[in-house]
């Protein structure tokens, strides 16, 4: 019995101690690549987990500015408008917030404009689009276009050789219409 009593012992203070030796801090955890990855794939699989995530991300001044300069570089290499594009709510809700953000902060609004003009320069497809965009758009939305009109034509009085330049043009695009028009009326007779 005594010698029983006496293995039991050892084996339960072996169990002890091996049992004890095993704990790790997080930083030590995660040097491990395959942990690692498996406690990341864990989170973002999860949205309970990764909200929570994210609550503790923006609470860090450091990670906060981690993923706004994240977000910069989405949105400069356009995979921020791909994302966008596999979900139309998120890109209304999107549009929605930077309508407001620039209506509320006219420095932002004039930032933007610039750096929208800066790109419509660089590429004339993209100008192009963004033209085919913003008339869809004005014509979907009557109240916006008259916002637009109501800059436009505060625009053109703050800058009278734009205003001559406009004019030029619409008599010219008018004299265009008209012959396109007798043309039509020509060809249904």
């Amino acid at each position: 019995m005594k010698n029983v009593f006496r293995l039991s012992m050892v084996a339960l203070l072996s169990l002890f101690t091996i049992s004890c030796g095993t704990t790790q801090t997080a930083a030590e955890a995660l040097v491990e690549n395959d942990f690692r990855n498996d406690v990341y794939k864990e989170i973002v699989n999860d949205e309970a987990k990764f909200m929570e995530f994210m609550n503790v991300a923006h609470a860090s001044k450091d990670a906060d500015s981690w993923l706004m300069k994240d977000h910069m570089q989405m949105m400069e290499n356009g995979k921020m408008m791909e994302v966008m594009k596999a979900n139309p709510e998120m890109q209304e809700k999107m549009k929605k917030m930077m309508q407001d953000k620039m209506e509320k902060d006219p420095e932002m609004q004039k930032k933007m404009m610039e750096k929208m003009k800066t790109k419509m320069m660089e590429d004339p497809a993209m100008k192009e689009a963004m033209m085919e965009n913003m008339h869809a758009e004005m014509k979907a939305n009557p109240e916006m276009a008259e916002k637009m009109m109501d800059k436009m034509i505060h625009f053109f009085h703050e800058n009278p050789e734009m205003m001559d330049k406009m004019q030029a043009k619409m008599k010219a695009h008018q004299a265009e219409m008209e012959k396109q028009q007798k043309a039509d009326k020509k060809t249904k007779q």
